[in-house]
Formats: structure tokens, C-alpha cells, sequence
């Protein structure tokens, strides 16, 4: 099975440290990120799947890298992290295009099923392409069919 590659991304030290222990324990590959610029050279740099980024950062935060990654790669699942919630932060977090939020202190259980829906999303949406793109083929190829049959047809029949 591939590896998750998970990129943690928050100013806290002691969170991302905290956050690395979780997802080692949970089997996936952490990655972490002091700062949304650093968190872009990982990106830029890494197959990353999931980021998972605190709101209330310095410099860049948690929206700006959301616009960010959404510019650089549309299919990184993207989870918001704060331990300052409200329902204005939750609501713009989903409306900007995040996945899901996630309030502190974590919940090992939580996040190991929020962060496997966030690839199980992933899957989904790359199978539904690939089924889309399949079914293109099938409707530009039957006319092509169409034609060779009638043409198949009339050298017979001469």
C-alpha cells in the first residue's frame, strides 16, 4: 500500500511535534511545516496528500495557504486546524475550500478517520475522472464506428 504523506503545517513547535507522534502512530507519513512558505517548498517539492493547517499563523496563514496549495495543486485535501474555534472560522474554512476543521487539542480517533475520508475523497475524485474520461472515449469512438461500418458495408455489398 502507498504511503500517506501527510504535511502538518503550524507556528507551535510542541503541536507539530505532537501532531508527528499521532500520525507516526497512525501509519502515515508526517510532514511538518513551521510556516505556510515553508509548507509550500514541501509541496512544490513532495507528493503530498492531506495538509493539515493551522488558521492563526504569522505571515501566511492557515487561508492563505489554503489559496495557495488550491492554486498549486487542486487534489492536496486540505484540514484546518485551530484551537480558537468559532463558528465564522469553521464556515469560511469549508467555504474557502477546506475539507474539513479540526479543533485542538486533537483526538487521535478523529483525526485518523477525518484524515482517511480525506483520501478515500481523494480516490473517489480520481476515479470519477478516469470513469469520465472513459466514457468520452466510448461517445467520440462510436460515430468513428459508425462510419467504418458503413463503409465496411458498401465494399461488401459491391
Amino acid at each position: 500500500m502507498e504511503q500517506i504523506n501527510v504535511l502538518v503545517v503550524d507556528d507551535e513547535q510542541d503541536v507539530l511535534q505532537t501532531l508527528k507522534s499521532m500520525l507516526d502512530e497512525l501509519n502515515f507519513n508526517p510532514l511538518i511545516a513551521q510556516s505556510g512558505d515553508k509548507a509550500m517548498e514541501i509541496i512544490e517539492n513532495n507528493r503530498i496528500d492531506v495538509v493539515l493547517s493551522d488558521i492563526y499563523m504569522p505571515e501566511t496563514d492557515g487561508f492563505e495557504l489554503l489559496k495557495n496549495v488550491r492554486a498549486f495543486d487542486k487534489e492536496i485535501v486540505f484540514l484546518m486546524i485551530t484551537g480558537k474555534p468559532t463558528i465564522e472560522t469553521a464556515v469560511q474554512s469549508i467555504r474557502e475550500g477546506a475539507y474539513d476543521y479540526i479543533t485542538k487539542p486533537f483526538d487521535m480517533e478523529d483525526l485518523r478517520i477525518k484524515i482517511n475520508r480525506c483520501i478515500e475523497k481523494k480516490r473517489l475524485s480520481h476515479n470519477l475522472k478516469w470513469s469520465r474520461g472513459v466514457i468520452w472515449a466510448l461517445i467520440i469512438s462510436i460515430p468513428i464506428w459508425l462510419v467504418l461500418g458503413i463503409i465496411f458495408a458498401s465494399i461488401l455489398s459491391n
